[in-house]
């Protein structure tokens, strides 16, 4: 089984491009079969899991609490108690390629997380570190995107 992991920032509005863009990310998951695992919660990872499941995706959500609380395009809930040391079980979930949108120190977190395990990291608006491909062109992003799944 194929998965991807998206990670980003948990208070990115849905009005807002970040938001819009992860939407399609999750498309991009779904349509080419993939799993998507996030951290279940809302903003970047709601806005990833929505657009996987209006593909017909199957969305995975690792939660930071023990309640089953997630976005409600989460299919497969997984509360761990663990807050954010969750993060090192999203991107570890990821068969190869990490997607980073936006992101605040929780996604500074899973990059480093990310980059230690070999993940591939594909970036847009995020932290510009080296190892990220990183880019602030939606069109170039997706499009990296497509010849990468």
């Amino acid at each position: 089984m194929k998965v991807v992991s998206v990670i980003g920032d948990g208070g990115v509005p849905e009005m807002s491009s970040l938001y819009q863009v992860a939407r399609e990310v999750g498309r991009l998951v779904a349509k080419r079969g993939y799993v998507l695992v996030t951290g279940g919660l809302f903003g970047i990872m709601e806005g990833a899991s929505r657009g996987a499941k209006e593909e017909g995706g199957l969305t995975v959500g690792i939660l930071p609490h023990y309640e089953s609380a997630s976005n409600p395009y989460v299919d497969i809930k997984i509360p761990s108690g663990m807050g954010h040391a969750r993060n090192v079980i999203v991107v570890s979930s990821a068969t190869q390629l990490v997607v980073a949108v936006g992101g605040s120190y929780g996604t500074l977190s899973e990059i480093a997380y990310a980059l230690k395990l070999g993940k591939t990291v594909v970036g847009f608006n995020t932290w510009k570190i080296k190892g990220i491909e990183n880019y602030e062109s939606s069109e170039a992003f997706l499009c990296r995107l497509h010849s990468l799944l």
